[in-house]
């Protein structure tokens, strides 16, 4: 389990008063905070009309997601499309210790980011998640 920090441990402790639902998954990715809770306590993260999302942005002075926590490599695609979206890419796939990710190339762009940032995030997050390494085609 990869080392959080003090900021993203403050981010869970918010969660967790505002909603009541426990996580340990909380990363930065294109200057958003992103929260992975169990399937089953999205709703309740998300809160009535999105009230707890909105009050946590106000808060924090940063954009919230919350996604469904993956149970294992077969939620992969299903997760990274989450983290992602609006941005897309065309197909994923697993060779031996690393995710392929295949994207158009405006696409491509969006994910790696100006001077890398998003693709740093991304593979980070990858890599906590799932323990493999990122590679984008």
């Amino acid at each position: 389990m990869a080392i959080i920090d003090i900021r993203l441990m403050r981010y869970i402790n918010l969660l967790d008063r505002v909603s009541k639902v426990k996580t340990r998954k909380c990363f930065d990715y294109n200057n958003m905070i992103v929260f992975a809770v169990p399937p089953r306590l999205v709703s309740q993260a998300i809160g009535n009309n999105a009230s707890n999302i909105r009050f946590m942005q106000e808060q924090l002075g940063k954009r919230i997601r919350i996604v469904k926590e993956a149970e294992g490599l077969q939620d992969l695609e299903k997760f990274l499309r989450e983290i992602i979206a609006p941005v897309g890419f065309r197909s994923i796939e697993l060779q031996d210790d690393c995710v392929l990710i295949t994207a158009g190339s405006s696409n491509k762009a969006a994910l790696i980011g100006r001077n890398k940032r998003r693709l740093e995030e991304l593979a980070l997050i990858v890599k906590d998640v799932f323990g493999k390494d990122l590679k984008i085609l």
